[in-house]
């Protein structure tokens, strides 16, 4: 998922964080206590300087009303804000002790409260640990208006600026995730009684030397023209097809040294382009206000429907003379995809999306200050169904690599999924940040199904090297390269062990669908994790996932 900031969208973009800032430095006013002589929060931004009356702007956050005194904020203090004002990270007292242990331990964490430190002068990093440490344990969670009241001050001046660089940062939702970081680390590891020595490396170049070709596609009927690279070799024609789905913003080049990697070992792959979600057709289209507005409604529709529609043609190529004759087994079908190309193949396998749900979400708990995986989820709400059935049977399994998920299929649609499902998780994946769009959908899984969790990895850890992202601006540093070598050798030895399961070559490669094999592959900066099943004390968390 990529997004470029052009001149109008950064515009937007520095206004929504100058609002933000003015946000955060009014819920921390409101945090402090009444029992204090100062009932005021001075308010600093560049050369400008306010104080405001602490008791004025609680009224604002009860009632939504402005006294006669702050109507000069009105264009500042409007209702979105007001709602900001009393968002929470809501957190199980119970945890509470392991969660800040957790949050500050992490380099996110850590880098918070420095930053808390700067917006917050005077302030000093036992306070600010102690403030934290005792909001956390509040019944209601973790809020601005509970970190100050846990760390009271005559005087608070807040500086906006470096406010707005926390704003920019943080999240509730990515936030929520990296503190999970440090227990994901821990608690998903398996002990192993001994060291794992497989008898081959899944993850090297298999024997078969491939070739590719690009072919484009007409559908008259969607009126759509689909661009697919397909790549093969000479192996066995009744391996697996592998159909690769890119993510929003990006095209079919993102995954190309994966697919250079099945089809050496005999298994033909098909990477489409999906016209109105690939870079491309983003960057043509109009600067937005929001990332619901980059994206069509109905690519929800039609992205599976693309793959459907591949399905279609290669078959026809199945009966046809030439190179491709007999080599697409399209009565088997995996589909591998990343980000929105995770939520295009859960679809496929029989996900029900669940408007209904999703549109309540957009409508009453959307905010600027969520990741733009929210945001963009929320550009399917103007679809008319109430739900979405895009199963196609011809699609046996599915690898989701850090798949846009969130409401989409809402807290029952993947409990239709039977089928065998790979899900990919970063940690330090700020754009669908773990807990929301993997960890806690995984859950509802009801088939075979096997989590893979890089500690530390990001959006676009497992993209292929050579893709270029030099003209798109990311929205938060991105790990790739050398950085995530161990990553991307796991993800090409874990998908080809998977694809083999529907071969008469399963049980050879299952032994690389275990942790022994994700743990042999770790790293001290990059831990790799590998599970069927969540333990309790992970599942304890997915009921504090904010709403």
């Amino acid at each position: 998922m990529h997004f470029r900031l052009g001149r109008q969208q950064r515009k937007i973009s520095w206004v929504q964080g100058l609002l933000c800032s003015m946000t955060i430095a009014l819920s921390w006013a409101m945090g402090m206590p009444n029992t204090l002589a100062a009932q005021k929060v001075i308010i600093r931004l560049g050369p400008f300087q306010q104080s405001i009356a602490i008791a004025d702007l609680e009224k604002f956050a009860k009632t939504g009303k402005l006294p006669d005194n702050l109507q000069i904020y009105g264009v500042l203090l409007t209702p979105q804000v007001r709602e900001l004002l009393n968002r929470r990270l809501e957190v199980d007292p119970d945890v509470a002790d392991k969660f800040f242990d957790d949050l500050v331990r992490s380099p996110q964490g850590q880098q918070l409260i420095a930053s808390l430190g700067v917006a917050i002068p005077g302030s000093t990093l036992d306070g600010l640990q102690t403030a934290l440490n005792l909001s956390l344990r509040q019944v209601n969670g973790l809020s601005a208006v509970g970190f100050l009241r846990a760390y009271p001050e005559e005087n608070v001046t807040i500086d906006a600026t470096k406010a707005l660089e926390i704003a920019i940062e943080f999240n509730a939702n990515y936030l929520q995730s990296q503190a999970l970081g440090a227990l994901l680390e821990r608690d998903l590891f398996v002990k192993n009684t001994t060291a794992f020595q497989p008898s081959f490396d899944p993850a090297a170049i298999g024997k078969e030397v491939v070739q590719q070709q690009t072919l484009t596609l007409a559908d008259q009927q969607r009126k759509r023209t689909i661009p697919v690279d397909i790549y093969w070799s000479k192996g066995n024609a009744q391996a697996p097809l592998v159909v690769i789905s890119h993510g929003f913003g990006a095209n079919r080049k993102f995954f190309g040294y994966l697919a250079r990697h099945l089809a050496s070992y005999g298994i033909t792959v098909a990477a489409i382009e999906h016209p109105d979600s690939q870079v491309s057709s983003v960057n043509k289209g109009s600067q937005p206000d929001n990332l619901a507005q980059l994206l069509p409604a109905t690519e929800f529709i039609e992205r599976p429907k693309d793959i459907s529609f591949l399905l279609n043609e290669l078959a026809k190529l199945n009966n046809q003379s030439g190179q491709f004759q007999g080599k697409f087994n399209t009565e088997n079908a995996t589909v591998i995809g990343h980000s929105l190309g995770g939520y295009t193949a859960l679809a496929l396998l029989g996900g029900e999306v669940d408007l209904e749900e999703l549109r309540q979400f957009c409508k009453t708990s959307l905010s600027f200050n969520e990741s733009p995986g929210d945001w963009l989820q929320c550009a399917a709400a103007p679809l008319k169904a109430q739900k979405l059935q895009l199963k196609d049977e011809r699609v046996k399994s599915a690898i989701a690599f850090n798949p846009l998920i969130g409401k989409l299929f809402g807290k029952k649609g993947l409990t239709q999924v039977t089928k065998p499902v790979l899900f990919l998780t970063g940690t330090e994946d700020a754009l669908t940040p773990a807990l929301k769009h993997q960890v806690a959908p995984f859950v509802q899984l009801r088939g075979p199904k096997y989590l893979l969790t890089a500690i530390g990895g990001t959006h676009l850890s497992i993209s292929d090297p050579t893709y270029s992202v030099s003209t798109v601006t990311t929205i938060v540093k991105e790990k790739r390269g050398e950085e995530t070598n161990s990553l991307r050798q796991l993800i090409r030895g874990v998908t080809l062990a998977f694809v083999k399961q529907s071969t008469s070559e399963a049980k050879i490669y299952q032994p690389f669908l275990t942790s022994a094999y994700a743990q042999s592959l770790s790293t001290p900066e990059l831990p790799l994790r590998f599970n069927s099943d969540l333990p309790g004390s992970i599942k304890t968390w997915l009921s504090f996932v904010p709403n």
